[in-house]
């Protein structure tokens, strides 16, 4: 009888200190769940809902018909990164040429490439707290130290300049925020992005990455972004795509702009890595780009609709604190206040306890604070339709009635 050998698979330190993405650890139970018949809601991932325009489909049919199906230019076609150097003009009154710009496999590969380009092992890296899951990772597989900073839910979540100035060493080399801001929806107006930047102006050896990924679901003032202070512009990292203002989230594009020196060391390891993005994915982005800003703003529409949905359905549940999110898809509240109760002999520990209860008692998956640094919340994605929120805001008001 044929026996396999017993191997003893040793893996790097590196891989074995990475935590799996808690967003899509929770989606992938919630998979596990509906494959059982069971109906669970998915409110855990950081998806739109909509398809894609049809618009941009189109242009990648025809990229395809018309042969680009070839090896592109690591950093991007030449077209694609002038129509992104146009949309910062357009869209940010920030001026950029394409040398400046680096195309990648998603905006994901864009902030790991910056980090692994500028971060040294023991170099300090300020997080804004909460923050996106797989900021604090990326930071680990670079070897730098992570330096989260907490915002307030009395101040929205967001960080100020007087904690930033605070946490701030000879050692720090790089700022991460997001604005619009995952998990917590919470963007920075120009007033306190100019106080942010006029406390890196005082230090030159820190870089900052502005992840603004979710710019086109702003449900309030204009988007600021922090590059345009042109003291510290040389040190922004700008990074965007085309995941969630055009629901391109499997087409995997996103982009950075950034100094000459460090958009072409992003294109270096990025030549090592994966080389360039899908051929047809560009040619969607770029279509994307020329057709402008109307379908993002009928989704940010829709997105701020569901959000007022969302937070009159969230009164009736005792216990959640929430901000009032002005961008993004997603509410973060407090749950802190079931943490201690029990139901049927199993106590509430803390966050990742009260989701996955949630999950098994109402069939809603939810992501636990602690992925975004905040322990004491839970994130909802209302990236999804009016019927099931509210199905799902019901079936959690009932599960939570059961905690004593």
């Amino acid at each position: 009888m044929y026996q396999t050998e017993e191997v003893n698979i040793v893996l790097s330190d590196r891989i074995n200190a990475l935590a799996e993405s808690q967003t899509i650890a929770m989606a992938k139970k919630g998979r596990e769940l509906a494959a059982q018949g069971f109906d669970v809601i998915n409110l855990s991932f950081g998806e739109p809902d909509f398809q894609t325009p049809q618009y941009i489909k189109d242009a990648a049919k025809k990229a395809i018909d018309d042969g680009f199906t070839f090896y592109t230019p690591v950093p991007g076609y030449p077209e694609l990164r002038q129509a992104i150097v146009d949309k910062f003009k357009r869209d940010n009154n920030l001026d950029y040429k394409p040398e400046n710009i680096v195309v990648s496999t998603g905006a994901k590969q864009s902030i790991a490439n910056v980090v692994m380009c500028l971060v040294n092992p023991g170099d300090e890296v300020i997080i804004f707290s909460p923050y996106w899951v797989s900021y604090e990772e990326v930071v680990k597989l670079s070897e730098g130290v992570s330096v989260p900073i907490m915002g307030t839910l009395e101040n929205d979540f967001k960080v100020t300049a007087e904690q930033l100035e605070q946490a701030i060493t000879s050692n720090t080399k790089l700022v991460m925020f997001s604005s619009p801001c995952n998990p917590t929806g919470s963007v920075f107006d120009a007033a306190e992005l100019e106080a942010i930047a006029r406390v890196l102006e005082k230090h030159p050896q820190v870089y900052i990455m502005a992840d603004e990924i979710y710019e086109y679901i702003n449900f309030g003032a204009k988007h600021a972004s922090i590059a345009s202070f042109d003291f510290i512009k040389d040190r922004v990292i700008t990074v965007n795509g085309f995941s969630k203002g055009y629901a391109m989230t499997g087409w995997r594009v996103g982009y950075i702009a950034a100094h000459k020196e460090i958009a072409t060391a992003c294109d270096k390891i990025q030549s090592q890595m994966t080389s360039g993005t899908c051929s047809i994915a560009q040619k969607a982005a770029y279509a994307a780009l020329q057709g402008g800003k109307s379908a993002a703003e009928e989704m940010s529409a829709v997105y701020l609709r569901r959000r007022d949905l969302v937070l009159d359905l969230m009164k009736d549940i005792p216990g959640f604190a929430t901000n009032v999110p002005n961008g993004a898809f997603y509410l973060f509240p407090d749950v802190s206040y079931y943490f201690g109760k029990s139901v049927d002999g199993k106590e509430i520990k803390d966050s990742f306890d009260l989701s996955m209860y949630l999950l098994t008692d109402a069939h809603v998956a939810l992501v636990s604070g602690d992925a975004f640094g905040a322990p004491q919340c839970i994130r909802f994605s209302y990236a999804t339709s009016d019927e099931k929120l509210v199905e799902a805001m019901e079936r959690i008001k009932k599960s939570l009635a059961k905690l004593q």
